[in-house]
Order: C-alpha cells, then sequence, then structure tokens
C-alpha cells in the first residue's frame, strides 16, 4: 500500500492510496482469474480487465454516445432528485465505487454543497491514472473538497476504507453496474456493502431496468464501433499485463440481449482457429473457429425484485427515483437496526 501526498495549496486536500492485497495473495492468485476464464468452457474473461488506462477513456467515450442511453438516463435523475437526497442523508462522506472520470459525482457534490455540508469525496477505481486526473479537475472546482482515492478493486477498498471524517457516509454505486456481477456474485458484493455501512448510513444505487431489446442492443453495439474497440481493447491489457500476444485483428465484438437471462452479453469471437500465448502467467489458449469468449454481463433489473434483495441483506430502500419512461431506477437505501 503506498499514499501519495501533494504539496501544493489544491493538491493538499488529496491523497491517493494504491490498494495492494497482502503478498501471499498477490503471489498465488495474480492473473489467476484469467487462467481460470480462459481455461472452462465457455471460456470467460473477468471485465475489471477493461479498464486501464485506453479502457477508461473509451468507456468515457460510450456513455457519450446516442445509443447509450444509460448515462444520460441516470445523469437526469440525478439532476432532479439530488437535493433531494442530500436533504435525506444530511453531512456525509461520499464513497463511489467505479468512479471514472466523477462526472456524475459532481451533482451530487453540488447538492451538498448548496446546503453548506462539508464535502469529502472517497472516489475508487481500478485506474490510478483516471482517479488522479478527475480528482485534482474535483478540487479545482470545489474549493472546500477533501478527496481520498483508493486505487483498487472493491473488495479492497471496502475492506481497507479509512475511518469516517464526518458523522455518516453514503456509498454510491451508480451508472448500473451492479448488473455486471452474477447472482452469486451480487449477492456476495451486497452483504460486503452492508457489513462495510454502520446502522443509519446510506446506499445508492442505480439499476438499468428491462425494457425492449431493440432499445438494448444498439447500447452496447453502437454504430460508430466504440464499444468494439472497448472490448478488443480487453486484450491488449492482456497483451501489456502478462506478455501476450493476442492479434485483435483475429476476434470481433458479438452483444446480443439473452432474454431468458434478462441480460446484455458481451463476447469477442475468435474469426479463426488460433493459439494464443499468455508467457507471464504460462498459458496456452486454443480457440475455435466461431469460439467465443464472454467478457461482459449486464444484467436488467426489475424495480420490485431488486428492492426486496436489498431489504434482505438490511439495505431499507428508503426512496426510489425513475425517469419518465422507467428505463432506469436509483435507489436510496439505508441500513437500520
Amino acid at each position: 500500500m503506498s499514499v501519495l501526498k501533494a504539496t501544493n495549496s489544491i493538491e493538499q486536500r488529496l491523497q491517493i492510496q494504491r490498494l495492494q492485497a497482502p503478498t501471499r495473495v498477490v503471489t498465488s492468485t495474480a492473473g489467476g482469474d484469467v487462467v481460470r476464464g480462459l481455461a472452462q468452457t465457455p471460456k470467460t474473461l473477468p471485465p475489471c480487465y477493461f479498464y486501464d488506462d485506453r479502457g477508461s477513456e473509451l468507456f468515457e467515450r460510450i456513455c457519450e454516445l446516442p445509443e447509450y442511453y444509460v448515462t444520460r438516463t441516470e445523469t437526469a435523475i440525478l439532476q432532479r432528485f439530488a437535493g433531494e437526497i442530500a436533504r435525506i442523508t444530511g453531512a456525509c462522506e461520499l464513497v463511489e465505487l467505479g468512479s471514472g472520470n466523477s462526472t456524475k459525482t459532481r451533482i451530487l457534490l453540488d447538492a451538498y454543497q448548496q446546503l453548506d455540508y462539508p464535502l469529502r469525496y472517497l472516489p475508487i477505481d481500478v485506474c490510478a491514472g483516471i482517479l488522479e486526473s478527475s480528482a485534482k479537475q474535483l478540487l479545482q472546482d470545489y474549493p472546500s473538497l477533501e478527496v481520498y482515492a483508493l486505487a483498487g478493486t472493491y473488495e479492497l477498498a471496502l475492506a481497507q476504507l479509512t475511518p469516517k471524517k464526518l458523522s455518516s457516509r453514503m456509498i454510491c454505486f451508480i451508472g448500473s453496474t451492479l448488473g455486471n456481477l452474477n447472482l452469486q456474485e451480487c449477492d456476495v458484493f451486497l452483504s460486503q456493502i452492508r457489513a462495510t455501512l454502520n446502522v443509519g448510513e446510506y446506499f445508492l444505487l442505480g439499476v438499468d431496468l428491462q425494457k425492449p431489446k431493440e432499445i438494448l442492443e444498439p447500447a452496447y453495439d453502437d454504430s460508430q464501433g466504440v464499444t468494439a474497440e472497448f472490448n478488443l481493447n480487453m486484450l491488449e491489457h492482456l497483451n501489456r499485463s502478462f506478455e501476450g500476444n493476442f492479434d485483435t485483428t483475429q476476434f470481433k465484438h458479438w452483444a446480443f440481449y439473452n432474454e431468458s437471462e434478462q441480460r446484455i452479453e458481451m463476447h469477442l469471437k475468435s474469426e479463426r482457429s488460433q493459439t494464443v500465448q499468455l508467457k507471464s502467467l504460462n498459458l496456452t489458449v486454443n480457440l475455435a473457429q466461431g469460439e467465443t469468449i464472454l467478457t461482459e454481463i449486464s444484467r436488467k433489473f426489475n424495480l420490485d425484485s431488486i428492492q426486496q434483495q436489498l431489504a434482505a441483506k438490511g439495505l431499507i430502500p428508503v426512496q426510489t427515483w425513475t425517469d419518465a419512461n422507467q428505463w432506469f431506477g436509483l435507489l436510496l437505501c439505508q441500513v437500520q437496526g
């Protein structure tokens, strides 16, 4: 673990903590998720490998695409109801999982600032580069803001949160990233959220709701090919991280809505029979022509069902907001004794 403290007047309010698992865990599992995913049938890769610096930049571009309704719909809900969220929670630290460039977070910060609440923000992201650049921009724009950024996985960050400086805390998990977790992973994740929060504290969750595939599929297979580039960049990330020789020209982006599972699936389809090596993992992967690697799922939720699931974990929904089309849901939950 390393903590960087800056020295100038703006950066005195910034700390970036680079999280690491204990040495014994790093030694035994670095790349282990890649080995397990590519050794099984059908093959999979964890979505965390989307987010090197290039992948983070591409995702920000995806959020601006006309087909990608998710970001603009959730943003509109936040713009309308951020003041109500701030009034319900009172002054609290904002902890954001998967913060990216923190664009939507500004809407919340504005709401808390308008109520003259102190501002403390703990962004969490696997990409240290985007954490630092976005945090410095926020500090320029919010003179009273204090940022303690954590570079690492959600699991590590939630386990290593620093003690609160304010009296309460709200964990924000917006953007419908919960949909990237399967049922078992979702159950474990919500249990960790509950274990991290004290009674009276809050969890703000954004979820993408069920809708026709004619709306869903273009959002994950856009006409400009940005999502395809984002998906293929995962292989470039693996090449750099594990001495790989994936040839991205021999793979094709494939995204579709799996109606029976009520989820979008993103795959990389092998255009020919090929053998790939990841030298630092001592891994050889054989792919048949047409064989796919599942890189992401994005489950679509029923609002009543997700509220019941949250309540069962002790995260009691106190307010829920949607857009006029009911395409997206924003849920504010509180830990109650």
